[in-house]
């Protein structure tokens, strides 16, 4: 059972009315980064490195190229321990030729999600502070759960 965008919003951190929609809430950008150095990903996590990237800094806008960025979301989220959340890109952002990708956000995770932020418009998009890029989307669950991996009240 999807939840609604109100329900959502009851779990979160600095949402505004006009981001809550029936069945999600809109995340908005709050700090972009791009890469300056390769990941490395193991089985084990032993050799995992996740880089920090280079903060692209900006007050009202920012021209972003054709390329990948790591993106901060503005709200925070304390998530139910009987739902999972999915981040899909805003449509609006697909029609300019960018898109978002998102990994699963687990019951009882707690923090400043992130999302991958694909620009493949060969003449790049420009994005205002604050621009809502995604929107969030729960689903409820009949098992409980509670998120206790690396990036619990990440970016907090």
């Amino acid at each position: 059972m999807f939840l609604s965008g109100e329900k959502i919003a009851s779990f979160m951190d600095g949402v505004k009315d006009v981001q809550i929609q029936s069945a999600g809430v809109d995340l908005t950008v709050k700090t972009i980064y791009e890469f300056d150095t390769p990941g490395e990903l193991d089985f084990s996590n032993e050799s995992r490195n996740i880089p920090k990237g280079n903060k692209l800094d900006f007050e009202e806008k920012i021209h972003l190229t054709s390329g990948s960025y790591r993106v901060v979301y503005g709200e925070s989220i304390k998530m139910p321990e009987n739902a999972i959340g999915l981040v899909l890109p805003r449509s609006s952002l697909m029609r300019m030729g960018a898109t978002l990708i998102s990994a699963l956000w687990d019951p009882g995770y707690h923090g400043r999600g992130q999302g991958l932020l694909v620009v493949t418009n060969p003449h790049g998009i420009i994005l205002h502070k604050n621009a809502r890029i995604g929107q969030i989307t729960l689903i409820k669950g009949v098992r409980t759960g509670k998120y206790e991996g690396t990036y619990q009240k990440e970016n907090l």
